[in-house]
């Protein structure tokens, strides 16, 4: 038993536990941020664009509701016990997941740049070989500190 808790406390401690966990955080608190664009910024506008529909408000009766206005909400259906088929909410969490991982996958393909920009920083070679005496000198020089021969700076 002790054991196990040491090896967890291993566990916990690494960095990519931290890294998962601050991932995790950030990744709801930018999920609410999307499901709040859907909701407040784009989901009105395509309610007028489609007669002025409110989109949490489709649904289909499956089942009792008997005795509800045709224009009813979906909490005056829940309200009298209806069993509904929400397919206006499915439609809204499909549009927030859509915008949600084309979020994800722009942010990814970004980091993704800078890494391989990086990369690309790093690569260059500061060393070059001597000629002469095969010794690694660097790149710029235009004299070899170990043999003294000129070099071509071509």
């Amino acid at each position: 038993m002790k054991n196990l808790f040491k090896e967890f406390r291993e566990f916990v401690s690494k960095g990519n536990m931290i890294d998962l966990a601050v991932g995790i955080i950030i990744g709801s608190a930018f999920s609410s941020v999307v499901n709040s664009i859907i909701n407040n910024l784009l989901m009105p506008p395509l309610g007028l664009l489609f007669g002025d529909v409110d989109f949490s408000d489709l649904f289909i009766i499956l089942k009792g509701g008997d005795g509800l206005p045709v224009n009813a909400t979906l909490a005056m259906a829940n309200e009298a016990g209806a069993v509904t088929f929400n397919y206006g909410q499915f439609i809204t969490d499909l549009i927030s997941f859509i915008i949600l991982a084309l979020a994800v996958f722009l942010i990814i393909k970004a980091v993704q740049k800078l890494k391989k920009e990086e990369k690309l920083v790093e690569e260059k070679p500061t060393e070059k070989i001597c000629p002469f005496c095969q010794q690694n000198i660097p790149v710029n020089a235009t004299r070899c500190p170990f043999c003294t021969s000129h070099l071509n700076t071509d």
